[in-house]
């Protein structure tokens, strides 16, 4: 059975004339009167009673006249979805990110795309850098949310991957209780030298790591961690226990702590980026669609901090 079959029997069923059923089918009348024999031999069922004066359905060719316009109407409903799924109006998006792009990135990144694109289905995935990064490789991740750069070696460009920047914010001075320097509007990072400090750990969080560093280093020293954590949040609280002091992004200070104070540095603090991050081989027709949105909410994110 042919798809062709079923339109030319609707037509007919409709019609119950099989002149006018051609003339609606673009088509003249003997091989329309051909095709709907060979759909009654095909299924062995007579479809319609024919006399001289009148064409009528028989009891199968109205039951089967109900299922045609079934089969067509879902045929036509797949054909769209295919279309929308091409589109990137449908479908399903893995997304990986830090805990701390949850303070401010990821609030109105995911509000503004499900309000865009009620289709996709966004699968989330709280993850570190490293895991996100061989996700993304691996393909289970469309795209991945954390702050850069990952690596210094070698650049996003040879292992495929490329980003849009969301946030550009500050290093911030995380302070314990009753610590001297609170008294202070803002410090020099060179007045944390001899201080403890808690820092994120390791590839957990790579290109903040990386930032605080070198922050540091521009300081004239190397910070002397008593711990380490993979979340900001966390690394707020042991601030807020008197572990240590930090530096961590501005944004942070958005986190109601008790106890830990923020206070700004001096002399042009380093700056955090985190960022929407893709493979570039990736065929995902929805992820077009999140990163549209990355960057809109990215501009609006650094219109707000810069205003």
């Amino acid at each position: 059975m042919e798809l062709r079959q079923l339109e030319y029997f609707l037509a007919v069923a409709e019609e119950l004339n099989f002149s006018r059923a051609a003339v609606r089918l673009s088509m003249t009348q003997p091989p329309l009167s051909a095709q709907i024999r060979r759909l009654e031999e095909e299924m062995d069922v007579l479809l319609f009673e024919r006399t001289t004066r009148q064409v009528r359905l028989t009891a199968a060719g109205r039951l089967f006249q109900q299922s045609a316009r079934r089969l067509l109407a879902q045929l036509r409903d797949d054909v769209l979805d295919a279309q929308r799924a091409a589109r990137g109006e449908v479908g399903r998006l893995a997304l990986g990110f830090v805990p701390s792009a949850t303070i401010e990135i990821l609030p109105p990144l995911l509000r503004e795309f499900r309000e865009r694109h009620s289709g996709v289905y966004l699968d989330l995935h709280e993850l570190t850098p490293p895991q996100q990064v061989e996700g993304l490789r691996d393909g289970w991740l469309d795209c991945a949310c954390f702050y850069l750069p990952f690596a210094d070696e070698p650049p996003f460009g040879d292992r495929g991957l490329r980003y849009a920047a969301m946030s550009r914010e500050p290093l911030m001075a995380a302070l314990p209780p009753g610590h001297p320097l609170v008294s202070q509007r803002s410090i020099r990072v060179a007045d944390l030298a001899d201080e403890p400090f808690v820092l994120v750990g390791g590839h957990a969080g790579q290109g903040l790591r990386q930032t605080v560093m070198e922050q540091c280093r521009r300081g004239g020293f190397v910070p002397r961690a008593v711990q380490e954590a993979v979340l900001v949040q966390t690394i707020a609280g042991l601030v807020a226990s008197g572990v240590g002091v930090a530096l961590v992004p501005a944004s942070v200070r958005h986190i109601q702590r008790a106890g830990v104070t923020y206070r700004a540095l001096r002399h042009n603090p380093l700056h955090v980026e985190m960022g929407l991050v893709w493979s570039a081989g990736n065929v995902n027709p929805a992820l077009a669609g999140l990163i549209d949105v990355a960057v809109l909410v990215g501009h609006d994110v650094l219109t707000r901090r810069n205003a």
